[in-house]
């Protein structure tokens, strides 16, 4: 339950139809079998006591009085637990019969919740048996205890305060306005449906959106328990499909047609702070009444897949697409930036590298949207002190391959000129020499554009962004930055992508060298054997990493200790715990002391959820202290 991680499974465990006792002690095993896993919130079906096919034996008194004696039994044995359990029983009360889900914990009946939309038509006629449940909260006797019945009831973990839940019943959440609506705006973090969904075809794949839309919605964790197959066939068939689902995302799912359950861990912290974050999710007040219980916190072990590369699906196709999207973003800002303008000419700085590659691909796909030639497009090579013959060589490849206009400038004399009129020895290496010649690319690129009525399209990434990995007002400057909203290690997916869909010939080789060429700002001379002196990641940090980070700090607004706990999930067997600490650190403290370069950045299209933008997604100050992360990392240590 640390970190806002709770370990919560939705079972179908075997019954009887009408066989409470039976039914009571499988209830009882689901219980033993979940604690003895770690899980703290335990969903078991509608009407999991007597089942939910009995029909009119729902009518019968024995039936109703030996559902709350299970009940009772059920609750004995949940004092053995630390753990929030909700089954589901017919509750007789004042004349009428309800649908309920009781909720427990530690052998206490926190409250009884009804269910609220009875579902009459087709395949099911709970009219006949059921009442519509009331929704004011009052006090009643069940199972030999006082507790609360009504549907405005949420349970809220006092040790934990992101976990409230709340409960609704099957068709509760087929219905227009589900209850979880108001449950989720009176605070419910968790939504718990006790269910009994009858299989038919294409349900399951209905039931899957249904969840996962309702859960993004409501920005929350739903938990999907189903009646099992051990349901009455007479005419219909159950198949046991319990899901779990947290912000749309499916994280688990049980095998239908078997005695299953599916658990995971939710992140009730991210679902908290994107509440936070989203202004149309507007908080109600609309007189629920919360009962609190009290749970031991405890490290939760992390089952759930952590993905180290946030930024880029795992699925082939779904990476394709997302590949395909976001050159086509890329290329419709540009295209509409130079509509604006009038201009018809693009003027690119090339290097070789991966960044540069992927703007002059963004250009080129620009001009056929806009119905120009791909000459229109100028590409620069400037080479100079640490130009590599293999970038050099790469960036002519790519620009004959493209079709577009390429032009080298040699700036070594321009460098070694601004390096006299200020005095600096060009045998010093220091951050004047590698900076001097950023920015005097920089100015050839604008004045070269101006001379031909063109734009200087910015090459830097997102990462780079973040990280400050740029010379303010040299390659950090241009007229419009089409890689400002794409991080590093989807610029190299969307290169392979293009690589991939070339087909075969010159433009395809090109582009596979550039992707094993190491990345490198090539300032520096390259070493006495003639290998790259400054390749990066050896000097910032590895860029999965930093992305990784990147992602967690501005999407959910984690801190340190828990965005290193999710690191440490993530990159088991790659990276040790040191290691990940050290350039965490790095990279808290090259965010905060790099925003000034941010803040003036150029404009430049957004293509994820993840931007830096000081016009969009990103207002920061410029000279914050990062002093409250780096406390953090250092108790971490």
């Amino acid at each position: 339950m640390k970190d806002g991680f709770l370990k919560v499974r939705a079972a179908s465990p075997a019954l009887r139809v009408a066989d409470c006792i039976y039914n009571k002690e499988q209830i009882i095993a689901a219980m033993e079998d979940a604690s003895a896993s770690g899980i703290r919130l335990l969903c078991l079906p509608e009407l999991c006591i007597t089942g939910y096919t009995c029909g009119d034996l729902f009518l019968q008194q024995s039936l109703q009085r030996s559902a709350e004696e299970a009940l009772a039994d059920i609750l004995q044995a949940s004092t053995a637990h630390d753990m929030v359990v909700l089954v589901g029983l017919p509750l007789s009360l004042q004349g009428k019969l309800y649908n309920c889900a009781a909720i427990m914990q530690r052998g206490r009946l926190l409250g009884l919740v009804p269910k609220t939309y009875i579902p009459n038509y087709g395949e099911f006629y709970e009219k006949r048996h059921f009442q519509e449940g009331p929704s004011e909260p009052r006090e009643i006797d069940c199972a030999g205890q006082r507790t609360w019945f009504g549907s405005q009831l949420l349970f809220c973990s006092r040790s934990m305060p992101s976990f409230v839940l709340g409960v609704e019943i099957c068709e509760d959440l087929w219905a227009p306005v589900p209850p979880s609506c108001a449950l989720a705006l009176s605070g419910a973090t968790v939504i718990a449906n006790l269910s009994a969904s009858d299989e038919t075809i294409g349900k399951a794949e209905y039931r899957r959106s249904l969840i996962c839309g309702q859960s993004a919605r409501l920005l929350c964790g739903y938990i999907y328990a189903d009646a099992g197959h051990d349901e009455s066939s007479t005419d219909m068939v159950f198949a046991g499909h319990d899901l779990i689902a947290e912000n749309g995302s499916l994280l688990s799912e049980s095998e239908p047609f078997c005695y299953a359950f599916c658990d995971t861990e939710l992140d009730l912290d991210r679902m908290v702070g994107e509440r936070i974050r989203n202004s149309s999710f507007q908080p109600a007040d609309d007189g629920f009444m919360r009962i609190g219980f009290d749970m031991e916190l405890s490290e939760t072990v992390l089952t759930r897949h952590i993905s180290p590369s946030p930024f880029v699906p795992a699925d082939d196709a779904d990476r394709d697409k997302r590949c395909e999207l976001i050159l086509r973003i890329q290329a419709e800002g540009l295209a509409r930036r130079l509509r604006h303008i009038g201009s018809s000419c693009a003027v690119i700085g090339i290097s070789g590298g991966l960044d540069s590659c992927l703007a002059l691909l963004v250009a080129v796909k620009a001009c056929e949207l806009l119905k120009l030639p791909a000459s229109s497009i100028h590409a620069i090579t400037m080479p100079c002190f640490g130009t590599g013959k293999r970038t050099r060589s790469n960036a002519e490849k790519l620009c004959d391959a493209l079709g577009v206009t390429f032009k080298e400038i040699n700036i070594t004399d321009t460098v070694l000129s601004h390096f006299s009129d200020i005095g600096q020895d060009p045998e010093n290496y220091d951050v004047t020499f590698e900076n001097g010649q950023a920015r005097v690319r920089t100015l050839e690129l604008m004045d070269y554009a101006n001379m031909h009525g063109g734009i200087v399209i910015g090459t830097g990434d997102l990462s780079e962004l973040a990280l400050g990995w740029a010379t303010y007002n040299g390659d950090h400057m241009s007229m419009y930055g089409v890689n400002a909203g794409v991080p590093k290690t989807l610029v190299r997916h969307i290169v392979h992508y293009a690589a991939d869909t070339a087909g075969p010939g010159e433009l395809r080789d090109v582009l596979l060298d550039i992707l094993d060429t190491p990345v490198s700002p090539e300032l520096l001379p390259a070493s006495e054997d003639g290998s790259m002196s400054q390749p990066t990641e050896q000097l910032v940090g590895p860029y999965e990493l930093h992305d990784f980070y990147l992602y967690h700090v501005l999407r959910f607004g984690f801190g340190p200790a828990k965005i290193y706990r999710l690191a440490r999930a993530a990159f088991a067997g790659s990276y040790d715990d040191k290691t990940l600490l050290y350039w965490l650190r790095s990279f808290y403290r090259r965010f905060f002391t790099q925003q000034f370069k941010r803040s003036c950045m150029p404009d430049g299209p957004k293509v994820g959820s993840v931007t830096l933008s000081p016009r969009g997604d990103w207002r920061m100050p410029s000279d914050a202290s990062n002093a409250v992360w780096m406390k953090e990392l250092d108790e971490l240590e």
